[in-house]
Parts: structure tokens; sequence; C-alpha cells
């Protein structure tokens, strides 16, 4: 089982400590990092610096928001950071959610799927060396009635792999039809098919397996004695994902939790966030919302729960050591876990 670690938003630990955390990641024999972006940092220039400073691990954004570049400049910096890098590169997409889209980059978050499956299309186009030519119901190119032509990318053609991070069934479907990897978050070993049944279908449909989707599976996890210091650290970041990942009316980490079997707590906690009672949001996030979508405790308490995600089928798992937590040496953390790892593999 590979490893991967997320970056989060470095800006609030520094460029410095962010490259000594990840060269020490690719020490240990981490396969992959990923960038972060959301409504801070952006996703391209940190694997840009890091491109530089390391040598053998896997460089992946985690990930480029659709809304917020045309589909043939997304493609354009994916080719560049692939050269750059020497062949490293992992091109990580999604549809971020509407608070983001509409409130920062003030485009309208509609058929957020179709637009997915079109920006994949063109970028596949540029890829292949192709010129880039496109008619469909959000994307046109050239533009219609203009002076603009049909435009091949100034790049040698390149086999880029493309990650998706899908949450919603038919999303799910598309990766499941059409990527090459997905980026699963709110993903718990214990309720596996709440996501993998829907890439399932996916792959399926299309002709294709299981096998021709690596699964990357977020998983936050903290090695510790104290365990349930740990657990209850971590109730208020679900009860964000709850009440803040999304509107009230979209939320697609709500939505996966309920599809594991904790509708009536997703509601609730998300019905607390939003009125501004976050305090209490945070206590009713009952402790299998942080135990079962995570690592936390013993190193024991940690393998086994790392030998459940082996178990389901996970290819890889993102290692989420929180950053913000000045208690923490994440890069002591990542070498308890990676020698965890070690003996679950």
């Amino acid at each position: 089982m590979k490893t991967s670690i997320g970056l989060g938003a470095y800006g609030r630990t520094g460029i410095g400590d962010l490259v000594e955390y990840v060269k020490a990641a690719e020490r240990l024999g981490v396969d992959a990092v990923w960038s972060a972006e959301a409504w801070g940092v952006d996703a391209v220039t940190s694997l840009a610096y890091l491109a530089g400073q390391t040598k053998t691990i896997r460089l992946g954004t985690g990930i480029m928001q659709i809304s917020a570049r045309a589909p043939s400049m997304t493609a354009m910096t994916a080719l560049t950071l692939n050269e750059m890098s020497g062949g490293r590169f992992i091109l990580g997409l999604g549809v971020s959610g509407p608070q983001v889209v509409e409130g920062l980059h003030g485009v309208a978050y509609k058929a957020p799927l179709t637009r997915l499956r079109e920006t994949v299309e063109i970028i596949r186009m540029a890829f292949r060396g192709d010129k880039i030519s496109f008619k469909g119901k959000y994307h046109e190119l050239p533009r219609p009635q203009g002076e603009g032509k049909a435009i091949r990318l100034g790049h040698l053609p390149a086999e880029i792999p493309i990650f998706l991070a899908t949450l919603a069934p038919k999303a799910l479907e598309f990766t499941g039809a059409a990527a090459d990897g997905w980026l699963g978050t709110s993903f718990s070993p214990n309720y596996p098919d709440a996501h993998l049944s829907y890439i399932r279908k996916g792959a399926e449909a299309a002709g294709r397996s299981m096998d021709d989707v690596e699964l990357h599976v977020t998983c936050q996890v903290l090695v510790g004695e104290d365990a349930e210091g740990i657990i209850d650290a971590r109730r208020e970041s679900v009860a964000f994902q709850m009440g803040a990942m999304g509107s009230a009316q979209t939320n697609f980490y709500n939505d996966a939790f309920k599809r594991a079997g904790f509708t009536d707590d997703a509601l609730a906690i998300q019905k607390l966030w939003i009125d501004g009672r976050r305090d209490e949001a945070a206590r009713r996030v009952p402790d299998e919302m942080v135990t079962q979508f995570g690592a936390f405790g013993t190193p024991e308490m940690v393998k086994e729960r790392l030998m459940a995600y082996k178990a389901c089928g996970v290819d890889s798992i993102s290692l989420r050591i929180d950053p913000d937590d000045a208690e923490v040496d994440r890069i002591d953390q990542l070498e308890k876990v990676m020698d965890i790892v070690k003996a679950v593999a």
C-alpha cells in the first residue's frame, strides 16, 4: 500500500517547514505529495517550487479547481509542471463547491459534472498533442464567430495521470469510467461501498475494472497514547466539514457521511454549525465520525485501522497530519506512521 502526504495551507506554517516536511517524506519512502487549493494558497506554486527541491516523490495537485482556470490553461500548467519535475506530476482535478465557485470565482455552480467531463476531454486532447477543437455544452474551442483557430499546445505529448476528487454518486461513476485515479475524502473503510460501489459501477459500464483506477483516500492520522484526547481534538474539524464545507443545500462531505449511515448526526451537526452554535456542533460529533474516518491512538490502534484501509482495496493512503497542532512534530509523527505502514505492508 502506497502513501502520500497533503501539504495543507502551508501559508500558516511557512515554506521552509513545508520543504523540510516533504524532503523527510521523500526520504521515508512516501510515494506522492498533494498540494491544496481552497481559498488560500493555490495548488500549483508550491509544486513548482518543490519540483526543484525533490528528486523522486510524485507531485500532485489536490486539487486544481476547474472553475478557476480555462481547461487549456490547466493543460498548459500540467504539461509545464510535468516537464519541470521530470515526469513526476499528477493532475488532480475537482469541481469544488458553490460557496467557493460562486463566492470567490464568480462562476455559476451549474452542472458541475458536465463541466468536469468537458474539462477532462479537452485536457486529454491537449496531452495527446492534438489541435484543441471541442464543442460541448459549456466549452467551445475555437470560440464560434470569432477570429481564433484550433491550436496545438507547444509541448510534446505526455501521459500525465488525471485523478478526480469526487464525492457525489454520479461524479464517482464518472471517475470509474474516465479517470486514472480517485482522490477520496470522507471515506471510511468501515463503509467502503458508500464510495467504491459507484466507482465500480462507472468502471464496469465503461468496460474497465477497479484495477484501472488508483484509489487514493485521505486518512487523518495521529499516533499517541491519549486516544480519547486525540478524538476530542478532532471533533471540531468534523463539524466544520458537516457545516462549512458547502452551503446548506449543497455539501458533498455531509452527503458522504449520510451515505455511510450518519444521516441524523450529519444533519444535526450541520444545523448547529449554520446557526452559529459551533461549540455545540463539535460536541454533537460522535466518536465514530472521528474514529471510523481516520487512524488515531496507539501504534496498535493505528496499525489496525491501516489494515482496514488495505483490506477494502485502497491503493494509497494520503496521510494527513494536522499542521496547526503546535504540540505535534509532523516529521516525528510521519516517521512513526511510516514504521507502522511498513509493518502493515
